[in-house]
């Protein structure tokens, strides 16, 4: 699936997007899910395990920002996990044992998708190795207008940067501490069907969409089987290793050297990452709200 060109991109860049990697008719399943999900969210009015909701949802405009681990609720999200285009390009970065770990859709509705600070993944969950990557499935056309995932490259092989504010874990870097020249981001766009893959340390967030379009974009977390976590152990044993989407199962952790900086005290706001980054102070992105009232 992958060329040689891609997996010495991603190891360069720390990010690759791979076109045409779900037919069309997967990327329709996984659009009339979604629209599902959201019709469904007028009855709910707070978030919930299943919803994040957007400031101003209401039963009448229903406004919805992320379906949180939507594998275990409708069987098009959960056929992504064990793709063979999504597993083969896993592979070829990492060798044949692959675990999938969780997924998230983010939603940017037309005009007002919410952005997502810059951070690292790494920050959240910290492994005994650094092969873990985010998978992202494009379910619409991503543009520059859109709000498309953006990656600082080369970060990945860089420190792991602090996510805290005041001392506590915020789930996002502080845009005025770290010296990071965001101006050299490389936007990931593509065509409905495609996949981004980016690396754990990969430093990376998105601005709202401002277009008239929406951009749903599905994420799935993976690593490689010999990736253990260092803060959390396996809840059920029976759900770890069924998590195994490709390979043999490990009890020997492959251990290397990287940077860790453990996210303690955790984040005063629960529930997914936008909760997360409510208490940074210096925010990178704004919101469309915001830029109107400044207008």
């Amino acid at each position: 699936m992958l060329s040689k060109a891609d997996i010495e991109r991603y190891n360069r860049d720390g990010v690759i997007v791979v076109p045409n990697v779900l037919s069309a008719a997967e990327v329709d399943a996984l659009r009339r899910a979604t629209d599902e999900f959201v019709e469904k969210s007028r009855a709910v009015t707070q978030h919930d395990d299943i919803y994040d909701l957007e400031p101003g949802h209401t039963q009448a405009m229903p406004r919805v920002r992320r379906i949180k681990t939507p594998d275990k609720w409708h069987p098009a999200y959960a056929h992504c996990v064990r793709h063979p285009g999504v597993v083969k390009s896993l592979q070829a970065l990492w060798g044949p044992n692959i675990r999938f770990d969780l997924s998230k859709l983010n939603l940017k509705s037309a005009g007002f998708g919410s952005p997502v600070e810059w951070h690292q993944d790494w920050a959240f969950y910290p492994h005994t190795n650094d092969d873990l990557a985010a998978v992202g499935v494009m379910i619409d056309d991503i543009d520059e207008h859109n709000g498309p995932m953006m990656i600082i490259p080369g970060s990945h092989k860089g420190p792991v940067y602090d996510h805290h504010v005041d001392g506590r874990f915020c789930g996002a870097m502080d845009p005025t501490r770290d010296g990071i020249d965001f101006s050299k981001a490389i936007k990931c766009t593509g065509k409905a069907g495609s996949i981004t893959i980016h690396h754990v340390r990969a430093v990376h967030g998105s601005a709202p969409n401002t277009s008239n379009r929406q951009r749903r974009f599905f994420l799935m977390q993976f690593r490689s089987a010999d990736a253990w976590p260092l803060i959390q152990k396996p809840d059920n044993w029976e759900s770890w290793t069924g998590h195994l989407v490709a390979g043999e199962e490990t009890l020997t952790p492959r251990m290397t050297a990287c940077p860790v900086r453990l996210p303690f005290p955790v984040a005063s706001n629960q529930g997914s990452i936008y909760e997360n980054q409510r208490e940074l102070k210096n925010k990178f992105f704004e919101e469309p709200a915001q830029k109107r009232a400044a207008t």
